[in-house]
Formats: structure tokens, sequence, C-alpha cells
């Protein structure tokens, strides 16, 4: 009987060139039960190689456009259903969401559980990047509010592309004006985390009501920088720690009340990361 499920959740940059660098030995000693991927970049016969010949089941939504986004969810125990993509089948091409938002349900010896792998837009101020960005966001959100008044154990993970507050930025005065830290983006996540019903003034002056979902990484850490989750490639960003904490695990209120141990695999030195983004790890209590 499985008693504790640990996610793990990674945009690992190119599956490829992470199990060149060292991504399989990672995961073999990490003992994960469901595993997200951001940022595959395959195709399934590159999944089946590293994931499927282990043993592992997979679901995999690549990107329309060979070689950009992709996502994915791997686990040991087959889930039960899927679903691909953000909104109705017409409205997805408007909301770009091809290889970024992948619905897997599984049954964990009783413990209904939903994971979804998240490759949000990084988006780029005032260019149709951008406007890709507000309506994956808004359908976000509505698809969040769904799932809510669906079931009570759902995760959402992976890459946000957005540092919710200033924290989540080291370098946070020098990015309000770029995308990740755009006052609009932020208070998105100021609605997806205030109190269920509750109306909620973001960061940027606009008015919403709150989802109620959990941020575990920020409930979990406290009131602290970070701890980040990923790092630019240029300077020495990583050895100085200046880092964005951009991926995440939201989840509904009952999940985040399973909890019971979150990490974030940040690689020894510069030398050793396998991506320019960390696993997120969070473990969760499974049965009553």
């Amino acid at each position: 009987m499985v008693e504790t499920l640990r996610v793990a959740s990674v945009n690992v940059n190119g599956i490829r060139a992470a199990y060149r660098k060292g991504m399989g030995e990672w995961l073999a000693n990490r003992d994960v039960d469901v595993l997200a991927l951001q940022e595959v970049r395959a195709q399934d016969e590159h999944l089946e190689e590293f994931l499927g010949s282990q043993g592992w089941h997979f679901l995999h939504d690549p990107c329309e456009i060979k070689g950009r986004a992709g996502v994915a969810i791997a686990s040991r125990v087959a889930p039960v259903a899927h679903r691909i993509g953000l909104g109705s089948a017409d409205a997805q091409e408007h909301i770009q969401s091809s290889g970024r938002w992948l619905e897997a349900d599984f049954d964990f010896d009783g413990t209904p559980f939903t994971v979804i792998s998240n490759y949000t837009h990084s988006g780029e101020v005032d260019t149709p990047r951008q406007d890709a960005k507000w309506a994956f966001l808004d359908a976000m959100g509505t698809r969040m509010s769904e799932l809510a008044a669906e079931r009570e154990n759902v995760a959402i993970v992976g890459d946000f592309n957005v540092g919710h507050r200033e924290l989540d930025i080291k370098n946070w005065k020098g990015n309000v004006k770029r995308a990740g830290f755009l006052p609009r983006e932020r208070a998105y996540f100021d609605r997806f985390f205030g109190a269920q019903g509750a109306a909620i003034t973001g960061v940027d002056g606009t008015e919403g009501i709150g989802l109620g979902w959990a941020d575990v990484g920020r409930r979990w850490a406290g009131e602290v920088d970070g701890p980040y989750s990923w790092w630019s490639n240029r300077g020495q960003a990583f050895d100085n720690d200046t880092g964005w904490r951009i991926d995440y695990h939201v989840v509904t209120p009952q999940l985040a009340e399973r909890v019971t141990h979150y990490t974030i695999d940040r690689a020894a030195s510069y030398a050793e990361r396998w991506s320019d983004h960390a696993p997120v790890v969070v473990d969760y209590r499974l049965g009553s």
C-alpha cells in the first residue's frame, strides 16, 4: 500500500540533453512516484527510450511546433484518464496550449489524485508572445475553478514562468517591467492563492475573486528569499544564487493539508546541473 506519494516536477530544457548530463542518475536515486516534465522538446520514442524502457508509464503532449515546449507525465502506476490542452477544442488554438498543459488522473489505493504538468508561456512585453501568456493565464484560472469544484486532490505543477512575490526573485527591482514579474502577471497569482470567494486586490490594483489554491513552496519555506528553482546561464547567477522561483506545486486546499515534505533539488555545483531549472519534489500523504 502506498502511504506517501512523491511528485517531482522539472523543466528539463530538452530531455535528450538532460539525460546526457545526468538526469537519469538523479531519477534512479530519487524514489519518485509521479514525474511531471516541461520543455521536453522530443518525440514519443525518446521518452520510451529514457522512461518506458525503465518501467515508467508515460503520457506526452509534444508541441505542434517541433523542437518547442512539450509536456509529459511519467508514473509508476498507470493513469486512469488524461486530458490534453486548456479550454475547449475550438479555443485551444487561441490559447496556444499545445505542448503546455497535460492532466492525468490516478487512483492510488483508493485515493483519487490528479497531476497536471504545466508550462506557461514565458511572454515578452508588448508582443504577441505576451498576448498568448494572458490568454493562457485566463484559461488556467477558469480551469482551476472547474477542477476545485470537481475533485479534492489536484496538483498543478511545473514552470509557471511568473515570480509571484518579491521574495521569489533575487533581483526583483530590476525586473518589474519584464515578463515574468509584471504586476499584471503577479495579480493572477494573488487571485489563485487568495482565500476562496474573497474579494482580492491584486498587486496591479485590479479587483478579483480568490480561488483558494495553495502555493506549496511558499507555505513550506515561509517568508524567506526563494528558495529559487531557475537560474540564468549568464554570468555567475547559479554560483551566486541569483535565481527565480518560477516552478511551483499549486494545489487544492485539501491537498495542501497532505503535504509532508517539500524540497528543491538544487545541484551541488554549476557543472553538475542537467537543466537550468531544478526539480521541485513534494511528498503527499495518502489515505484518510
